[in-house]
C-alpha cells in the first residue's frame, strides 16, 4: 500500500498529495471547477492548433459550447504557447461586469496591464493613452493578487469610442500585435440597453487591424444569440469554434496516467467508466475521477467508482434544488419527459396522454424558460438535460 496522505493546504486552492515513502510533493491529480494547465490538460489538439493561428494571424475567434467543457483552459493554454513578444495577449473576466462603464474600467485596466512592461509604468502608459483619468495602483492582501489598476474611467469623462479603441493604438505605437480574451463575454448581452453596447463595440473593433478578439462564455444559449443570429451585431464576427465533448479514447489513457503518476492503479475498463458516466463534460470527468481516487485505496475497485458517484453527486445536490425549486409543474413535466426519453414531438398523443405539457404556444414558452435557466439545451436533435448529473439527480429525486 502507497504511504500518502491528502494534505489540504488551503481551501481549494491547493491540494497536494505527500507520498511519504519518497518524500515526494506531487500535485493533485485531477483538477475540476476551474481550469486547467500543463499534465492536467488532456487532448483538444486540433483546437489548439487553430485558435493559436488564429492569435498568431489577428483573426478573431468565438468559442461556444456548454458548460464545464474547458474552453478557458484551452485559452489559457494556447496564451502560454505564444512565444512571439511582438503579440501580447490580454485575458479579462467579465462576469462582475454589470453595466457599460464597468466593462469599460475593466476592459481599459486589463490592456493597460498586459501591455505596460513593469508596474511603475502602468500610470504612465494609462494617462498616454486615456485622457482624463487619474489611474492608482492598489496593492492587495490576498495572496494571489499582487494589485490591482484602478482608472476611474466614466461617462463624463470618457467615451465608448475612446476606451474600445485603447489597444489599437496601443498596438500601432508600440509596434505590437494585441489579443484580447473576454471570457464570459455573454454579460454584455444581459447588460442594458445591451444592443447599443453592441453596435458601438462592433463598430470599432471590426476596423482593428493589429488588435483581434477571442470571445467565449459559459452560457451557450446566449453566446448563440449574440453571435448566431443575423440581426445580431456580433453576426460573423469572427472564425466560430464549437468546442464538443473530448472522445473517451482521449479520456482513458489520461485518466489511467494520472492515477499511476500518484501511486494507483485504474483499470482502462473503470476509466471509461467515469467518462460514460458524466457523458464526457470535462470538468465533471475531473471531478469524479478526484473523488474515486481520494477515498480509494491502491487498486480502483466497483466499489470505489460507486462511491465516488455518490460524493460528486451529494457535491451538487444543493444546486440542482435550488434549479428546481421555482420551476412549474409543466416545466418539470417537460423534464420529466426528456428524462424518459422524448426529445421531440411534445405535442404527440403519447406524450400528452403522459405528461401535462398545456398548449402548444405553452409548450414554446416551457423550452424558452427552461433554456434561459440552462437546465435543457435543444439541438438539431431535439431537447435534451444539459447537465447528465442533474438528469441522473431529476430521475431518482423527482420522479
Amino acid at each position: 500500500m502507497v504511504n500518502h496522505k491528502v494534505v489540504y493546504l488551503k481551501k481549494d486552492d491547493y491540494i497536494c498529495i505527500i507520498n511519504f515513502n519518497s518524500n515526494v510533493i506531487m500535485s493533485k491529480p485531477f483538477i475540476y471547477g476551474m481550469s486547467v494547465e500543463g499534465n492536467h490538460f488532456t487532448d483538444r489538439e486540433l483546437e489548439t492548433k487553430r485558435l493559436k493561428l488564429n492569435f498568431e494571424n489577428g483573426v478573431n475567434s468565438i468559442l461556444i459550447s456548454p458548460r464545464r467543457m474547458g474552453k478557458t483552459s484551452l485559452v489559457k493554454r494556447v496564451m502560454h504557447q505564444i512565444d512571439d513578444a511582438k503579440i501580447k495577449v490580454v485575458y479579462m473576466d467579465i462576469y462582475s461586469c454589470r453595466t457599460e462603464y464597468e466593462f469599460y474600467e475593466k476592459y481599459a485596466s486589463a490592456i493597460i496591464q498586459a501591455t505596460a512592461s513593469k508596474v511603475d509604468k502602468m500610470v504612465e502608459t494609462a494617462k498616454e493613452f486615456i485622457m482624463s483619468i487619474v489611474p492608482k495602483i492598489k496593492y492587495s492582501p490576498e495572496p494571489n493578487t499582487e494589485f490591482a489598476l484602478s482608472l476611474g474611467i466614466n461617462p463624463t469623462s470618457n467615451t465608448p469610442e475612446e476606451i474600445l479603441d485603447l489597444p489599437e493604438r496601443i498596438a500601432l505605437k508600440r509596434g505590437m500585435e494585441i489579443v484580447i480574451c473576454i471570457d464570459e463575454f455573454q454579460q454584455i448581452g444581459e447588460m442594458s440597453d445591451t444592443l447599443i453596447i453592441q453596435k458601438k463595440l462592433r463598430s470599432v473593433w471590426q476596423h482593428h487591424k493589429h488588435t483581434s478578439y477571442c470571445l467565449f462564455g459559459s452560457k451557450q444559449h446566449m453566446m448563440k444569440n449574440l453571435f448566431q443570429s443575423r440581426k445580431m451585431p456580433f453576426y460573423q464576427f469572427g472564425d466560430m469554434f464549437f468546442i464538443k465533448r473530448i472522445p473517451t479514447e482521449k479520456w482513458v489513457p489520461f485518466i489511467v496516467s494520472r492515477f499511476a503518476d500518484s501511486g494507483k492503479t485504474i483499470s482502462a475498463e473503470y476509466a471509461q467508466k467515469i467518462c460514460e458516466t458524466v457523458d464526457n463534460y470535462s470538468s465533471y470527468v475531473q471531478q469524479l475521477a478526484w473523488n474515486i481516487f481520494a477515498l480509494s485505496d491502491d487498486v480502483i475497485t466497483e466499489q470505489d467508482i460507486k462511491d465516488g458517484l455518490d460524493a460528486t453527486m451529494a457535491q451538487s445536490v444543493s444546486l440542482f434544488v435550488e434549479q428546481t425549486a421555482n420551476l412549474t409543474s409543466y416545466q418539470l413535466n417537460l423534464i420529466r419527459a426528456i428524462c424518459q426519453g422524448y426529445h421531440d414531438d411534445f405535442g404527440s398523443k403519447e406524450v400528452t396522454s403522459r405528461f401535462e405539457l398545456g398548449t402548444k404556444s405553452n409548450l414554446i414558452k416551457l423550452k424558452n424558460a427552461l433554456v434561459e435557466r440552462e437546465i435543457i439545451e435543444i439541438t438539431e436533435d431535439g431537447c435534451f438535460i444539459a447537465d447528465p448529473l442533474f438528469e441522473r439527480w431529476f430521475v431518482t429525486e423527482m420522479k
